[in-house]
């Protein structure tokens, strides 16, 4: 793009903010950013004068995105430091325009973006309030009937008289989302600015935000903790690089944005390939979620292969969420004429515990005999019971030999599998025994 048309495009931006009549509160369509890289001040004067020239590059804070939150959707907004969730939020609270595209919201927002936004250092307290609460809208009569409960929430009354700069920073992000929440917002919109209070306070500022979902309203939340994604949202749109890679349910869209932040460097372009052409209708699958510590036993008369996880309709998957059912399956193929068969699995933690398992009997005949050349399809159905975390699990086969029961054939770690957090459940400890729990507070 030459400097002409980036200018005229930073000059006379799209338009932003439009009514949306529609059941969205804010629909983004096709929006980006780009600023001008100067090396040196000097570049920006010779651009002015010799304009057919390039004196800069260009950085795209964002790329084409395009999104819509609905009314009454908590939404949030990961990705690494630098991939434009800054950007995106100041652009729809109108703090900043964009280069191309448009975004229209529908309601009243009130943002809590950067720490003391809003904010004159040289003000009290009291006076901030008064000129943050008019920035969002509020009369000052309103402002004043909302005084006092905002100076309650943020718990900072002894200090409200002084001169905001003397803050501590934890003092700041109190104030501002007191205010922010006080002006009874459409549209609550957070960047990760709450990371900087303290626990209490963020317990307190969580609830309000629950509060904010129970009637009805909209938040957009970005935060760098999984936890609380998925905790308080609906849906998860993962940025990188400026660019909108995926959208789905937080769970799943959290996985993908781990397995990019730890991923080796020269994997990352293929992750972020597979991750766009992700399709979250299907049960979750990590390719690269493969033991290296696999041992198989040498056959004795057997030979099981194709271990794997499936879901009950029959997809393979190692990403599995807490409290469903899904089957472990592989195949048998015998060698040597055998009786008594049993077919075995075994769950083990990473250190090697053995959780538990089961060892079922070949029962198509009276003795569980089988014939060389014989194969079959062994299946687990299991529920997923245990604490977030990865796990691994054995496959085994056995017969009698001798009158003895021997191995015919054994895969220590045939395959690993994750299951997924859960902060819904109430269970702590390794294994969740679905605990059910009331107290009675008249008792």
């Amino acid at each position: 793009m030459s400097f002409d048309e980036l200018q005229e495009k930073q000059e006379n931006p799209a338009t932003c903010h439009l009514p949306l009549a529609t059941t969205a509160a804010i629909a983004v369509t096709n929006l980006s950013k780009y600023y001008l890289i100067y090396n040196r001040p000097s570049d920006r004067l010779k651009q002015f004068v010799f304009r057919n020239r390039k004196y800069f590059h260009e950085f795209a804070a964002l790329k084409n995105v395009s999104l819509t939150i609905n009314k009454g959707e908590t939404v949030g907004i990961i990705g690494r430091n630098g991939s434009g969730k800054s950007t995106l939020l100041q652009i729809i609270c109108g703090t900043l325009s964009p280069t191309t595209g448009e975004v229209k919201v529908n309601g009243r927002i009130s943002a809590l973006l950067e720490l003391g936004t809003g904010f004159n250092p040289e003000f009290t307290g009291k006076e901030n309030i008064y000129l943050s609460a008019a920035i969002q809208g509020l009369s000052h009569q309103e402002t004043k009937a909302k005084y006092d409960s905002i100076v309650e929430f943020s718990g900072i009354a002894e200090h409200i008289l002084q001169p905001i700069k003397t803050y501590s920073s934890g003092m700041y992000v109190r104030l501002a989302f007191s205010v922010a929440i006080a002006t009874d917002p459409d549209i609550l919109i957070v960047d990760e600015a709450l990371s900087v209070g303290d626990e209490a306070f963020q317990r307190k500022c969580f609830s309000r935000i629950r509060e904010i979902q129970k009637r009805g309203g909209t938040v957009v939340f970005v935060s760098h903790s999984a936890s609380n994604v998925i905790e308080i949202c609906n849906r998860a749109v993962l940025l990188d690089d400026g660019e909108l890679l995926l959208e789905g349910r937080p769970k799943e869209v959290l996985s993908r944005y781990h397995k990019l932040i730890f991923s080796p460097e020269g994997k990352r372009a293929q992750i972020r390939q597979d991750i766009i052409h992700t399709d979250l209708s299907k049960p979750l699958y990590n390719p690269d979620l493969q033991p290296e510590t696999t041992i198989a036993y040498e056959s004795r008369g057997a030979e099981i292969f194709s271990p794997r996880i499936e879901a009950l309709d029959g997809t393979p998957v190692n990403l599995l969420e807490r409290g469903k059912e899904y089957y472990f399956r592989y195949r048998v193929n015998f060698t040597v004429n055998s009786s008594a068969v049993r077919f075995g699995m075994m769950v083990k933690t990473k250190t090697g515990i053995e959780l538990g398992g089961a060892s079922v009997p070949f029962e198509d005949n009276e003795d569980g005999q089988v014939i060389s050349g014989f194969s079959c399809e062994v299946r687990f159905k299991f529920k997923a019971i245990l604490a977030p975390g990865t796990y691994f699990m054995n496959a085994g086969c056995s017969g009698l030999e001798g009158g003895e029961r021997v191995s015919l054939h054994r895969i220590i770690d045939a395959l690993m599998f994750t299951i997924l957090p859960d902060t819904e459940s109430i269970s702590t400890g390794m294994i969740d025994f679905s605990i059910e729990a009331d107290i009675d507070s008249n008792a």
